[in-house]
């Protein structure tokens, strides 16, 4: 069964709804995955090191990333998972259904379109991606 990582901002509770919403979507389409709020302990002083190497260790396992792109920027820890996978060549796809755009000829910013693969506009196009 292939894995994917699903990438985003987890600070509130609307942005872990949202995350889960795309995890479910990429379950569904046939994959198993790693949410890194689900898939490592709740966050102290004392195991920040260990959901670091977690979190590199799902990205070093995975097949794919889909990526939440929302905001007026992207979330700095999603940018970061972004510039990493595709640096040891992980396939990553964004996904971005905010309607606020930072420049009239992008998405998101240049360093981040030009890092994933394609960026899709809603979760039915995320699952017709993931369908092919």
């Amino acid at each position: 069964m292939p894995y994917a990582y699903i990438a985003g901002p987890l600070f509130d509770e609307g942005e872990r709804w949202w995350i889960e919403k795309v995890d479910a979507t990429v379950v569904a389409a046939g994959y198993q995955t790693f949410l890194p709020h689900r898939d490592n302990p709740p966050k102290t002083t004392h195991n920040v090191e260990t959901i670091f190497h977690n979190d590199v260790g799902g990205l070093d396992r995975c097949d794919l990333v889909v990526a939440s792109l929302n905001g007026i920027t992207t979330d700095d820890g999603t940018a970061w998972e972004i510039g990493y996978a595709i640096g040891i060549g992980k396939r990553v796809i964004g996904l971005h259904t905010d309607w606020r755009r930072r420049f009239d000829d992008e998405i998101v910013n240049l360093m981040i379109e030009c890092s994933v693969e394609t960026i899709v506009r809603s979760l039915d196009e995320l699952t017709e991606l993931l369908a092919r």
